[in-house]
């Protein structure tokens, strides 16, 4: 019976989605898997992010963001309380064991096909609020980031390195939001009196009402759709929430030129970035090229 139902946002089960798993995410556009990611292996990623804050492992490639109401206090305050995320973790020695993980691609690969490109990584520190709520991330869609498509083929996983749950930031999604109003909504900074961690773009004036909070448990594993609406709350504990997080696309996706779109805007932020790094004239889907990484199967357009 699953054979001759049409799907739009997955390619197949391949044995590993039930139908009723893969029936909630071509609603939802997201699914939950509980403890998918075992402790130990979370430990190690905890373990590498202190030190890389600490200094004891260096940086190379990967890029550590602080959050901007607590760089004033970095010096009164432990390194891990004031990074909120290190981008550009593909290619860590310790961190690679996430993107590269059997069972976690396995489930990409209902989504993506067999061929897989990992685009876009992270570990997120959300740290405890200052008071001025610049721990929580507005409302948005991940397209909004990204240069290529097409966005049905691409998905992000999120997992939760300890329990997460609305008391310290836990993410929020609009259910049903990837198809409705299935198009990518113009982003921009939102106008927050406590300011604003950069890159944290948001829709202004959507429709919240179905705002649903996703408490998840150590190991859990959410899997959306980059036109998912979703975002996060302040984290109100006293102790940072730490979640590890990747875009996989399929091989087969191609660069677009955002020339003139709604996505004008955060290509423009990120070539300006490369600019004060030396890098000039740089084209976004370069930006794109030069972060991924083939984590499965066979490479192609990305």
């Amino acid at each position: 019976m699953e054979n001759q139902k049409k799907y739009k946002y997955t390619l197949s089960s391949n044995g590993i989605l039930s139908p009723e798993q893969r029936n909630f995410f071509e609603i939802n556009g997201y699914l939950i898997i509980r403890q998918l990611i075992n402790k130990n292996l979370l430990d190690q990623f905890k373990m590498r992010f202190i030190d890389i804050c600490e200094k004891k492992v260096d940086l190379g490639a990967m890029t550590l963001m602080r959050d901007i109401s607590l760089v004033r206090n970095r010096d009164h305050l432990s390194q891990e309380y004031t990074v909120y995320k290190i981008q550009d973790i593909l290619w860590d020695d310790v961190f690679e064991k996430y993107f590269l993980h059997p069972k976690l691609l396995d489930y990409v690969q209902c989504i993506t096909g067999p061929n897989i490109m990992a685009m876009h990584s992270m570990l997120i520190n959300k740290p405890p609020d200052s008071g001025s709520l610049s721990s929580r991330h507005p409302m948005h869609q991940d397209l909004h980031y990204f240069g290529f498509r097409p966005a049905d083929r691409i998905v992000a996983t999120w997992t939760a390195m300890q329990t997460i749950t609305k008391d310290n930031g836990c993410l929020f999604v609009l259910p049903g939001s990837h198809s409705d109003p299935g198009q990518l909504l113009p982003h921009t900074y939102p106008e927050w009196k406590g300011g604003v961690n950069k890159g944290f773009h948001g829709i202004s004036g959507y429709d919240d009402h179905r705002k649903l909070y996703l408490s998840m448990d150590l190991g859990d594993t959410i899997f959306f759709h980059p036109l998912l609406i979703h975002g996060s709350g302040p984290n109100m504990s006293k102790e940072t929430r730490k979640a590890i997080s990747c875009h996989f696309a399929s091989c087969e996706c191609q660069y677009i030129d955002v020339t003139g779109t709604s996505q004008q805007n955060i290509a423009d932020e990120v070539k300006e970035i490369a600019r004060r790094r030396g890098f000039h004239e740089v084209d976004y889907s370069v930006f794109w090229k030069i972060k991924n990484r083939l984590v499965r199967g066979l490479k192609m357009h990305l």
